[in-house]
């Protein structure tokens, strides 16, 4: 029977009295409160502890926060012999930006982490471009159910599985690529040559093959990355024998401590598995301290997440990092800034509005539009600069304004709200925007929409009859005016794009910031409502009585 602990960050550790970190800059009781005694059978357990990251998004701000906290959990010296590993679950890369995909590498290299997984975002650029990027590469590049051609630059450096050894004892490392893949890859024509396998069904077997493989060599604890989301890690766990620890990802969950079916089940040989997954763009990290008995089973177990944004930058990386990206260019001062949405795929965000906002004035559109997953940073109060931006929007797509008509708009907002609004995360997420203002409810039905021209004259649109013959030019960005599943999904008006821009949406806001030339207020406006059922049940019932 597993022993979950769910106080401080390291149970099997004793204080860590060295440590002095400023609580001003860091803030952060993670690293302490250490009572656990050492055990008396000492000889016969071993003690592991793995930090663990996943869906950084290359947001590499915080990379820089994440580097203080790697160098922290390094230099903690407990009393008495604990494995120390560090792993990262895939989509620490992302966008078509090379040298953000750089940065990338380099600071997966910087923090010493033992291996990172194929996931998503790491294909955004093509794998000839992506091998030459990872060429350095300190850290071992899995994939199980890659197949390389011989002709794809990542044949013979993408690994199935290998072997860890830390103070004698051994681990068997094993990395999952998501199926679903080429879902969340603008560029596809790299993706045939990886020969991905693409039905997770077939992938179980073939992890249970590597598996056994391991286990045939003596390997008895064993961690597996996957950037299979969640639901698929539940089923590794309750199906695969043989494997410890999932370190998960892509699905972006939180998963904090031990929770029995929850990040917490039990294998088909009866033995426990644990989930794990921070979240979202390095907002999180995570540690797992675990106890291996002589039979390699765990018998207790703590997780805890830290928050990244508590860690200050580190003043070596940042520096590394700017020799790459270049030096920031200052563009203006956030007055204030509401505090990021918790969920910020079904419901408006102040920091979208902002980006949108200026798409419409820069471009001198009637609209613009950005779908909600888009953002991956937000504005905070103080000096704001190009890296900043970069950051907030950095998947490196192309700005571009197009035609649509009324009806085509009207039907787009309507499929992603009710796409969005029945799932349970809120994903693939709502259309930000400008221009426009709409309601829907909690599950998804559209109930309104108005057009706001520039000097704020509010139009009612009827959605269940909207025009075919009204026009509007929109400002977005090629991913979102062409992809179905993430925004508008009108590949025909970007082919007849009124204007097509080399640069990303961090460009025109940098801009507009500039234009605007006064400290900017990053707040909601109403523009997007979302209401209960009954709320629109009565406002039925009052229209009628009046």
């Amino acid at each position: 029977m597993i022993n979950s602990v769910n106080s401080g960050i390291y149970n099997h550790f004793q204080t860590m009295r060295q440590m002095n970190h400023s609580s001003e800059n860091n803030n952060n009781p993670i690293w302490s409160n250490f009572t656990f005694k050492k055990p008396k059978n000492q000889d016969n357990t071993v003690k592991t502890s793995i930090f663990y990251i996943n869906d950084v998004h290359g947001q590499n701000i915080r990379m820089e926060r994440l580097l203080t906290a790697v160098k922290q959990f390094d230099t903690f010296t407990p009393s008495y012999n604990v494995d120390k590993m560090k792993f990262a679950s895939g989509d620490i890369m992302l966008g078509e930006d090379i040298k953000h995909l750089e940065v990338g590498n380099k600071f997966l290299n910087l923090g010493g982490f033992m291996a990172n997984l194929l996931g998503n975002h790491e294909c955004d650029e093509p794998t000839s471009e992506f091998a030459k990027i990872i060429k350095d590469k300190a850290y071992h590049l899995l994939g199980l159910n890659l197949n390389p051609t011989k002709d794809n630059p990542l044949n013979g450096i993408i690994e199935k599985s290998y072997i860890q050894e830390v103070n004698g004892n051994k681990y068997g490392v094993i990395g999952l690529v998501p199926t679903d893949l080429a879902d969340h890859v603008k560029v596809q024509e790299h993706l045939p040559s990886l020969n991905i396998e693409t039905d997770f069904q077939k992938v179980l077997p073939e992890l249970q093959k590597e598996v056994n493989k391991l286990l045939e060599q003596g390997i008895d604890k064993i961690i597996l990355l996957s950037h299979s989301g969640y639901r698929h890690d539940v089923e590794i766990a309750q199906n695969i024998t043989g494997v410890d620890i999932i370190l998960g990802a892509h699905t972006h969950n939180l998963l904090e401590g031990i929770q029995k079916d929850v990040n917490l089940f039990t294998s088909k040989s009866g033995e426990p598995v644990i989930i794990t997954q921070a979240g979202r763009d390095g907002k999180n990290f995570g540690i797992l301290n675990v106890e291996f008995n002589k039979d390699g089973v765990i018998t207790k177990a703590q997780n805890n997440i830290g928050k990244t944004d508590k860690y200050s930058r580190n003043l070596v990386a940042r520096d590394i990092f700017e020799k790459i990206l270049g030096k920031p260019e200052r563009v203006g001062i956030i007055k204030a800034a509401e505090k990021y949405p918790q969920d910020a795929y079904g419901q408006e965000n102040p920091h979208c509005d902002l980006i949108v906002d200026a798409l419409r004035k820069e471009l001198n559109t009637d609209i613009a539009v950005m779908n909600s997953a888009n953002i991956r940073g937000q504005f905070e109060q103080g000096g704001i600069d190009t890296r900043d931006l970069a950051i907030i929007s950095p998947f490196a797509n192309k700005v571009a304004v197009v035609e649509a008509s009324e009806a085509e708009i009207v039907k787009a907002i309507k499929n992603r709200v009710k796409a969005s609004m029945s799932s349970k995360s809120h994903r693939p997420g709502i259309v930000q925007v400008s221009g426009l203002k709409y309601k829907f409810t909690k599950s998804g039905e559209l109930l309104s929409m108005s057009f706001v021209d520039k000097n704020g004259k509010e139009t009612p649109i009827d959605i269940n009859n909207p025009r075919t013959d009204k026009m509007y030019t929109v400002a977005s960005d090629d991913y979102c005016i062409n992809s179905a599943e993430m925004g508008l999904g009108l590949p025909h008006r970007y082919e007849k794009a009124l204007q097509k821009f080399d640069y990303d949406k961090d460009i025109v806001v940098g801009n507009y910031i500039k234009h605007m030339n006064e400290p900017i207020e990053v707040k909601a406006d109403g523009r997007i409502q979302v209401v209960d059922e009954n709320d629109n049940v009565k406002n039925i019932e009052l229209n009628n009585a009046a």
